[in-house]
Order: C-alpha cells, then structure tokens, then sequence
C-alpha cells in the first residue's frame, strides 16, 4: 500500500485497508514522495501505527528526506545506501556515526519483532541477544503471513530511489503464495495453492483488442496448466481449451507453456468465459468467492449524436461491462433511456472516449430522469362507465370500485363481501391487493381479470408524472354489463378509468428513491461537506470515527446526487470519497410534487 509522505493515512488508504482486512492479506507499507520539500516520514509513519497500530514495523528510515533526499538506512542489512541525483542503483555506504545510535535502537526493536513470531527465535534470542539477517527474514515471513507485521519502506519511486530494495524483500523475505492462507470457495471449502492438486482459476480481469479478440487475464488458484489443456467453466458448465499461455509484462506478452499455483497469466479467446468465473479440472467442480464490486457512485443517461447509432452504442456499452463490471449498462424501460452507472467522473470519461476513438460513437451524456414511484394516501370510490356504439356490436362496461393505501399486516376490508382476493407482488417493488366483491353476478366472473388487466396497465404509468405505482389495494364491488355489447376489451377500459379516477381522489403521493449516503472524509472538511449535505435535502443520521478521518452517514434523495462525486471531490481536493446504496422510497415534499406534475402536464400539453 502507498502512502503519501505529504499526507500519511488518506480516506483512500482506509477504503483499501477495508479489502485488506476482509481477505486477511499480507501488507507493506510503501511511503513514496520522501523527496518533496513537505514530505514528513516520522508524521506518515506515527498515522500509520495510530490507524494500523504495533503491527507496523519500520523497516528503513530516509537518511535526508525533502528535496535533498538521496540516502536510506536499512534496518535489517544496517546498510546506508546512497543514490546517485538522478536516481538509480545506489552505492552501498556503512552507517554514519551520528546516525548509528538511533539505527542500533531501531535494528533492536526489528530483531525483536521478528523474534517474537516464532518460538524457536525467541529461543535462539534469548540465547543469543540477536539474530542473523537469515534468521530475521524468517521471523519477519513468518509475521506477515499471520499479520502480526506490515514493514514499512521509503522510497521516491519518480526517481527510481528505494524501489529496488522493497523488490528484492518481496522476493527474499515475503510470503508467496503457497504460503500464504488459503483462497476460500463459494461452498466454504480450502483451495490449497498446491501444484499437485487439480487445476483451478480464477480469472479476475477481460479485456478485449480488436485486433487480437479477448485476453483473459487469470490466477492458478492450484494445481497446473499447460497449452493444449482443457479446464470447465464452474458457472456456464462450458469447456475451455488453452492454446496460449502469457506471462504479462506490461503490455509484453511472453510466451509460456505451463503456469503452476500462484501464477497469475493471460490467455487469448476463451470463447464463454468472462471475469469473475472459475475454470476447473474435470470432475473437480468449485467456485472460488467472486469479486464484490463496489456500488456505482455516479449515474448518466447516454444518448447519440447520430442518429440509429443507438442499438451500436448499447452493444459497444455491454462489451465494455464484459471487461469492466463496476461499469453498470441497462436499458430502462421505466425510464425509457439508456444508462450507465459508474464510479466517477474520470470513469464516465474513459468509457466516452472509447466510444468515441475506438469505435467512432459519438454520444452526449444527460442528467437522467428519476425512478418515481406513486402511491396514494387515503380511500377513494369511483365508478366509470365504457360504453361505444358504431354500428354491429358495441362495446360496454361499467365498473365501481374502492380503493385504498395499502401496508402489510392491515386488516381484510369489512364494507364489502370478498368472493375472491389476489395479491400480486410488483416488479417494481410493493404490492397491488385486488379483491372481487361483486354479488348478485351484476359483472360476469370472466371479466374480472380483464379489470384487473386495466388497473395493471393504469399502475405501469401513474396519473402524476407517469411513474409506476405501487402499495394500493382495490376492491371492485359492482357494476354493469350487456348481454350482447360486454367484453374483455370494455372492462379492461372501465377498469382503467375507474382506477385513475379513485386515485386522483386519494391524495396521490409521489415517492421518491432515497439513498444511505456514507462520505469519509479528513476532519477540517466536516464543515463545508455537512453544508452541502443540508442543501441536498439530506438527513444526517449520524457521525463516526475511521482512523484519523471522520465518517457522516446521511439520507439523501437520489434527484440531489446528481454529480455528486465532481462536488465532493472539490470540496474536500479529492481527499473525501462516499458511497451510495438504495434504502427506501419516501414521500417527496409537497412543492416538489407539485412541480415534477407541472412539468409532466406541459411534457403531454406538447
């Protein structure tokens, strides 16, 4: 993990560290920028062990940080190495006499950490009052693999000064994979990275190139694969055979012809594989955890410049959620526009400029309309009448019916005889209760779904603004028909008639999408983002502490959040990040109903 040397433990640094610690990952500790003049080691270092605590172990201090940076002391090879201005491979120096006091005192304090890992060293410690280089790498692997120690190092990266020594910890004292805890299936079972068991991966990243297809980007959870094999899709039960193995170095593609546990490859044209799904040897099934991605945090409408370039778009926009699935494409019907949701600005961009580069696409990007929903406040009664002569056969139907707000658990209607109840649960959320109360056979049988037909089709597109409705029951309870004119068509009418009618009576409600909002932020922002917060019609429900940065949780309509992430970056100089998950639909206030009604009436006046 990198830290800024200018700024210590970020609110991006505790988003990552919440990953590190659900998956129980080994860590380092990288704090880069040692060489810009407000660059603080000792201020980054006392963050990381006030957020992380005694685990972090200090395994280098620089000699000189700031502008003049060029020298780090090493306290486990008790090395100076000493960089050349430009950066590069450095000269190895012994320590300076007005440095080695503090080196000694800090080289004891690593020998100890590393003891205290493994009985045996703390043994041979104790026997001894230290431990050789060899002995310390193994303590120190040791105390990574259980998290017992995050080492940390400095370096600037810019100018090539530290890097190298972090690389070869990595590869002399870090765990590897095989030593590392086991991965976990989706059924709670080990998967040993053990090169003798069956094969199984994991392919964590797709990516597609015109001129090559799909490249797989994959980890060999265990067991071994070669060119030639054949593994099975655990999720589409498709088989899938390997011509090319890759081992990735930057966009070099090096070509292998066997991949071992703990290797991570590429591959080239899985014809039914995709990101998040597990290949396995025959008659090995698993599924290793998928990844969780994370919640959008911005949402767009897209529309084309061109016209008929719309069906193009959707299907360019499904290949890019293929390689990219924390970028969300749906069409809605609903909304009737096509939309995207992604985890930013800089995101929406990327995704815009392939569109347009790659595949010529031109489109714009527009404030998308909201998913409303309408519901009603109090009972109503209506009766409509559907009655069209033209000659031959006519049409007629006559409907009454009640209608009232409807909650689980409230009791069965009493004014009326029920013969027949349903309880249909919509797809767009909440309940439609319908209850057949007609006697005396006033309204045939037969036609009682057509009403019901009528009131789905009025629920799809609601009186106020068009938007589905939902939570309402309805109890027809008389009415007419024709022995002759009467049919399905004439009670679909009068079903849906009478039902905009009762609703308009109800005191209509329109609801609206509300979201817990969870912004992370460095405590001197609180101010500016809680006043932005209030201006968004929000509810803060509360305030917490992360590490050093503070945490408000809020309730915020999902019409206020709009760009909501370019506001906060700008508040906070991009040290604030949120996130957003639905919570509940609630009543919008009276004066913006009356507005969004206002604009739906001019919208069908047009």
């Amino acid at each position: 993990m990198v830290i800024n040397a200018q700024h210590g433990v970020e609110v991006s640094t505790e988003l990552i560290w919440n990953y590190v610690e659900e998956f129980e990952k080994p860590v380092i500790f990288a704090i880069n920028q040692i060489d810009h003049p407000k660059a603080s080691f000792e201020d980054s270092l006392a963050s990381l062990k006030n957020r992380f605590g005694s685990a972090v172990t200090q395994m280098q201090y620089p000699f000189n940080s700031g502008e003049s940076f060029d020298a780090i002391i090493d306290l486990l090879k008790m090395t100076m190495y000493k960089f050349p201005e430009a950066g590069g491979k450095p000269e190895k120096l012994p320590i300076p006499d007005s440095e080695k006091e503090k080196a000694d005192k800090l080289h004891n304090e690593l020998v100890e950490k590393a003891a205290e890992n493994d009985e045996k060293l703390m043994e041979l410690y104790f026997e001894k009052g230290t431990l050789d280089e060899d002995e310390m790498r193994q303590g120190l692997k040791v105390g990574m693999v259980n998290r017992q120690i995050f080492p940390v190092f400095c370096m600037s990266a810019k100018k090539n000064m530290g890097s190298g020594r972090m690389m070869g910890f990595i590869d002399n004292v870090a765990p590897s994979p095989s030593e590392a805890k086991d991965e976990i299936s989706v059924a709670g079972s080990a998967v040993p990275c053990d090169v003798k068991k069956p094969a199984v991966l994991f392919i964590f990243k797709s990516h597609i190139e015109p001129s090559l297809g799909k490249l797989s980007f994959f980890k060999v959870m265990s067991g071994e694969i070669s060119t030639s094999s054949e593994l099975i899709n655990a999720q589409t039960g498709a088989v899938e055979r390997f011509n090319q193995l890759f081992i990735m170095d930057g966009k070099t593609r090096t070509p292998v012809d066997k991949l071992v546990a703990g290797d991570i490859g590429a591959t080239l044209k899985l014809k039914e594989t995709f990101t998040n799904q597990t290949l396995h040897s025959k008659g090995h099934e698993i599924i290793i955890k998928p990844i969780e991605f994370p919640e959008p945090r911005i949402r767009t409408a897209v529309i084309a410049k061109t016209k008929g370039d719309d069906e193009k778009i959707g299907e360019v926009l499904s290949k890019i959620h293929q390689e990219d699935p924390t970028l969300l494409v749906e069409y809605s019907r609903e909304l009737k526009q096509l939309i995207i949701s992604a985890q930013g600005e800089l995101h929406l961009m990327m995704c815009k400029w392939f569109l347009e580069n790659a595949y010529k696409l031109h489109i714009d990007f527009i404030t998308p309309r909201i998913s409303y929903r309408e519901t009603i406040r109090k009972p109503a009664s209506s009766s409509y009448r559907h009655k069209k002569q033209s000659g031959g056969a006519g049409q007629f139907g006559e409907v009454y019916m009640k209608i009232e707000p409807y909650h689980d658990g409230m009791p069965e209607p009493t004014e009326f005889s029920v013969r027949g109840k349903e309880v249909i649960e919509l797809e767009w959320g909440g309940k439609l209760v319908f209850y057949n109360c007609i006697v005396g056979g006033v309204i045939d049988t037969r036609f009682i779904p057509s009403i019901l037909k009528g009131v789905m089709e009025k629920m799809e597109e609601g009186p106020i603004t068009g938007s589905y409705v939902r939570d309402v029951r309805v109890m027809v309870h008389d009415g007419k028909m024709h022995p002759v004119d009467s049919n399905d068509i004439s009670f679909k009418i009068a079903g849906m008639m009478a039902f905009k009618d009762a609703f308009m009576k109800a005191e209509p409600q329109l609801l609206e999408p509300i979201y817990d909002l969870e912004v992370v932020l460095p405590e001197e922002m609180m101010g500016e983002v809680m006043g932005d917060l209030q201006t968004r019609r929000s509810m803060i429900m509360g305030m917490d502490t992360k590490g050093r940065n503070q945490v408000i949780k809020a309730r915020t309509p999902l019409a206020e959040l709009d760009r909501y992430s370019t506001t906060l970056r700008s508040l906070s100089q991009g040290r604030a990040s949120f996130s957003q998950k639905f919570a509940e639909f609630a009543p919008v206030p009276f004066e913006v109903q009356q507005k969004l009604a206002r604009e739906m009436h001019e919208v069908e006046m047009a």
